[in-house]
């Protein structure tokens, strides 16, 4: 087909890429003059209507999603009895590819690529569509390094009503399939989770976690063998990432991530130490002279562990305590070296506040109730979130707060990984309603204090009159 001129507009010119239901192709699109690609269906599925409808189902599918890491559609048609899908062109490598040259990528581009790919996803999964094939090959790398999400050829609905490829119908690629998907069960966005954990896995190890000799095997084993462990494989990576590979992993889709957008928080708390700071904190090894900087690092090799055994007692107390000192002068005192700080003066008591109820008065009464309780669980990995908003016309939408202990608040210490949103304070002494405001007005960084009025309330309600998308409440602290 290389020369023909595709529904008078677009000239093949190479093949990108072949799979068993359809051959991409790099073409000339004539009539805007530029670059694109063409997936155009294999000549012998083009009389089956299943495949068809899945071809069409796919262009539909990303016709909805236009999203940064996702390849955007740009037309679809039929040619001479053959559908064709364009799209644009992406120049650069797939994920494979890359990983194939590289084996073992640096843990935070393993990091910032598979949150991309999570970003287009969770995208995805918010317009209702699973993508059911995560894997390397379809995740395209440009070359500014953007991550971009393609071929939805076996996506579904998350509708019960789809209809097509129901229970039953085993697709995607072995290596990287979740249980349920394998054993034929209905699949939704967790099972995409997994298979972006596994994808994560052969990123930092430089191969997949389960292998075979054939399609059945390789499933068998995601359905039946335990997770092996990232750090036996790669000794570097911290037991925080090991531990999220294994979570989005687990055999139960129950067991995994409640969204895509948690897996992501995860992620990006793997990149942080615990007290949310942006720079890993230094390891030295003294005999060799050499300082490297790693998240998190987990047990050190033995080398490096003998090696601090050597310092002198003394010497290594001051070091520390020198080290502690700075950090409390740049962090504006002992608060926030313990994070409990972010705005306020921190001189009360610490109080404890259970996160009680998602507040949406003004919408359907539902804002992720199933996702209330991160909010005070002592993890800034996990957090509650609202719905996504494309435009924010109603009042607000809120997370309702429980001071159990009933003493007059003074500060509430509000931590996200999502900034941009205006919320404001506000307190009652019912759950359900009569709030009145008790703080000012802010935009809501990713630590952001909020002095209260004081008052004798035991509920709190955060209350958020602005967003962009969505908002997360990863943290929420308090003081009398």
């Amino acid at each position: 087909m290389i020369g023909e001129l595709l529904a008078g507009r677009y000239e093949l010119q190479d093949v990108a890429g072949s799979g068993g239901m359809s051959s991409v192709y790099r073409a000339r699109d004539t009539v805007l003059e530029r670059t694109v690609a063409i997936k155009i269906l294999h000549e012998h599925y083009s009389d089956d209507p299943e495949y068809v409808e899945r071809f069409r189902r796919e262009a539909r599918a990303l016709a909805q999603l236009n999203h940064p890491n996702i390849v955007t559609v740009i037309d679809r048609g039929e040619f001479e009895g053959r559908q064709f899908i364009v799209f644009e062109h992406v120049e650069g490598e797939n994920l494979k590819e890359l990983v194939d040259r590289e084996a073992q990528l640096p843990v935070d581009q393993a990091l910032a690529l598979v949150h991309q790919v999570a970003r287009g996803l969770a995208f995805a999964h918010e317009h209702g569509v699973v993508h059911r094939d995560v894997k390397p090959h379809n995740v395209l790398i440009d070359t500014d390094g953007v991550a971009k999400v393609t071929d939805f050829g076996i996506a579904r609905s998350l509708e019960p009503a789809d209809g097509l490829t129901e229970t039953g119908t085993l697709l995607g690629t072995s290596e990287y399939i979740a249980p349920e998907q394998a054993s034929g069960r209905r699949v939704d966005e967790r099972s995409d989770q997994y298979s972006l954990a596994t994808v994560l896995y052969e990123l930092l190890t430089g191969a997949p976690p389960f292998t075979g000799d054939n399609f059945m095997a390789v499933a068998m084993k995601h359905v039946q063998e335990p997770v092996p462990s990232v750090r036996e494989a790669r000794p570097d990576v911290s037991p925080r990432l090991d531990a999220i590979v294994s979570r989005a992993m687990a055999k139960r889709p129950e067991d995994r991530f409640p969204t895509t957008e948690a897996m992501m928080a995860a992620l990006e708390a793997a990149r942080t130490d615990t007290d949310g700071a942006l720079v890993p904190a230094p390891v030295t090894t003294p005999d060799e002279g050499v300082t490297e900087s790693r998240p998190d690092p987990g047990p050190l090799p033995p080398s490096i562990q003998r090696s601090r055994k050597r310092f002198p007692l003394p010497i290594l107390i001051g070091l520390i305590l020198v080290g502690v000192a700075a950090l409390v002068i740049a962090r504006g005192g002992t608060d926030s070296l313990t994070g409990n700080g972010g705005g306020g003066g921190g001189g009360g008591d610490r109080v404890r506040l259970v996160a009680l109820s998602d507040f949406d008065p003004s919408g359907d009464d539902t804002e992720h109730p199933e996702a209330v309780r991160a909010a005070t669980d002592g993890s800034a990995t996990t957090y509650w979130t609202t719905e996504s908003y494309s435009s924010f016309d109603k009042s607000g939408v809120g997370i309702v707060l429980d001071a159990e202990s009933g003493a007059t608040l003074s500060e509430l210490t509000v931590t996200t990984d999502a900034p941009g949103y205006t919320a404001v304070i506000e307190a009652s002494n019912r759950s359900d309603g009569g709030f009145k405001v008790v703080s000012a007005s802010q935009t809501v960084e990713e630590q952001t204090t909020f002095d209260l009025e004081g008052g004798d309330y035991r509920y709190y309600l955060i209350w958020i009159t602005s967003l962009d998308g969505h908002a997360h409440v990863n943290e929420v602290r308090a003081r009398s």
